[in-house]
């Protein structure tokens, strides 16, 4: 039988330390993170690794669904990867959001003005997107251009969608 001594007993209920917390991510949590988005090739849609931090509250919709239920559940620090298969991250590519749209239209919608756009060129673009005529930003890329270039077949799925996807997250503070 261990003796323990009257004054190591109450050294240490009044001295103990408090059991660490440490915060986990919650469907309605503040976060601050680092994440990189990438596809099977290793090429980033999205690196803010060595940059400034992401900062946003889930639910949101500010990161996929999908997205932000795999940081449910991790703890303040965690650094973590996760390769999802096609179409897991961003959903199935949607046929209904390939659009001809005029190269004037274009032009005028550019959230900057740049060079004439070419296959291949992502872009920004203030165009309506409800039913009152509201204008949101949306990123479209170019797929096609007519032969006469006067008009852009644009594609506005999330660059990743159908895609493999590599999500890699750092949390760096839950609020």
């Amino acid at each position: 039988m261990r003796f323990t001594s009257p004054l190591r007993l109450a050294f240490s209920r009044y001295f103990a330390c408090p059991p660490i917390i440490v915060p986990c991510v919650q469907p309605d949590s503040y976060l601050t993170l680092h994440y990189r988005l990438s596809d099977p090739g290793g090429v980033d849609a999205v690196n803010t690794f060595g940059g400034t931090p992401a900062t946003f509250t889930l639910g949101q919709g500010q990161l996929s669904p999908a997205l932000e239920a795999l940081l449910i559940g991790l703890d303040e620090d965690a650094h973590t990867r996760f390769d999802l298969p096609a179409g897991a991250a961003f959903g199935a590519r949607i046929p209904g959001l390939l659009r001809w749209v005029s190269r004037g239209e274009v032009e005028r919608a550019r959230e900057y003005p740049g060079p004439v756009a070419q296959v291949g060129d992502v872009m920004r673009l203030r165009l309506p997107t409800s039913t009152d005529g509201e204008a949101g930003l949306l990123t479209a890329l170019v797929r096609e251009i007519d032969e006469v270039g006067d008009a852009l077949l644009l594609d506005f799925n999330h660059p990743l969608a159908d895609c493999p996807t590599t999500f890699e997250v750092k949390i760096l503070a839950v609020l």
